[in-house]
């Protein structure tokens, strides 16, 4: 039996790292769909997303419509003639008249397990509520939101000190072995699950307001907001006008006006909350670099007293 032909549509280092492992099993991938160029770095000069990077060092064709919703739109893709369209964080709905045009269908790796977190920003959402798991589901794709039945799943637990670019890192890895895996069953028929009518949540996608801290939830509360929001924005405490942001933290016992500086040391910065204290350690000013707490005051010290901004004041 022939290898099957695989196009490929996603844009972050996510679809990359599948995209790889795609190309390293042997499939014929004829098209690749990613998002336009978009402007990124200090010059903010158009630049290519990872997985079009990727496609371009292996010579494949790549497209990068706006929409689908046009036959132009879609010329490059019916004339690639794919058997599966692999989905992965490619940043576009897809139209019926996509996902009818393969033989196969379209399959997509999705950062949760469904019906958990569906959405846009799975693995950030995940970290903040405090869930104990998450992992990898394989669906075929369908016209709603994350909602197809379901083809494969497979779960990993998340650390205590799991930030959104450590377990993003972990969950990539997974879902490139599991679609290659997939992809290899599809032509046999892969039993399709439909998804539980029970367990529904959205993870809709971070905004940059998100990352201010509001000091009267609680510091477990918090401590996960950091994890969460590491790499991207960065969660932000306003102190002196100046946003700084908290790029790690524990949770520790103290009381005081929710924003309240209670100790500054090379051990950590103690900030009351609205149940229990944070304990900051790595922080960054703005034109700086993440510090550790010890470097962060020898730069811009903090005295008991002092309060960080609440978020709503």
């Amino acid at each position: 039996m022939s290898p099957l032909k695989v196009a490929f549509a996603g844009t972050p280092e996510f679809a990359a790292r599948a995209l790889q492992a795609i190309i390293a099993a042997g499939f014929e991938v004829p098209l690749v769909l990613t998002q336009p160029d978009r402007p990124a770095g200090r010059g903010m000069k158009l630049s290519p997303s990872p997985v079009k990077q990727v496609a371009l060092q292996q010579g494949i064709a790549v497209d990068q419509p706006e929409r689908l919703r046009t036959a132009e739109q879609r010329a490059a893709l019916a004339a690639a003639t794919p058997d599966v369209l692999v989905v992965a964080a490619y940043g576009l709905l897809l139209p019926p008249e996509v996902l009818g045009l393969p033989r196969l269908g379209c399959i997509n790796i999705h950062a949760s397990l469904l019906p958990r977190w569906r959405g846009a920003a799975p693995i950030h959402r995940a970290i903040e509520a405090g869930d104990a798991q998450t992992g990898i589901t394989i669906m075929q794709m369908d016209e709603g939101l994350d909602t197809g039945p379901m083809l494969m799943a497979r779960s990993v637990p998340i650390r205590p000190d799991d930030t959104t670019g450590s377990l993003h890192d972990r969950l990539a890895a997974l879902g490139a072995e599991m679609v290659v895996e997939a992809l290899h069953r599809l032509p046999e028929g892969l039993p399709a699950t439909p998804q539980p009518g029970e367990g529904v949540t959205y993870a809709a996608k971070i905004a940059k307001a998100e990352a201010a801290i509001d000091w009267r939830r609680p510091a477990a509360q918090i401590a996960r907001m950091l994890r969460a929001f590491d790499p991207f924005p960065g969660a932000s405490g306003s102190l002196r006008d100046t946003a700084i942001k908290c790029w790690a933290g524990e949770v520790v016992a103290g009381a005081g006006a929710p924003g309240e500086v209670l100790s500054a040391g090379p051990d950590g910065i103690v900030v009351a909350c609205g149940t229990d204290a944070l304990r900051l350690s790595v922080l960054q000013r703005p034109g700086s670099k993440r510090l550790a707490v010890r470097e962060f005051l020898a730069g811009f010290p903090v005295s008991a007293g002092e309060r960080f901004v609440c978020a709503a004041d």
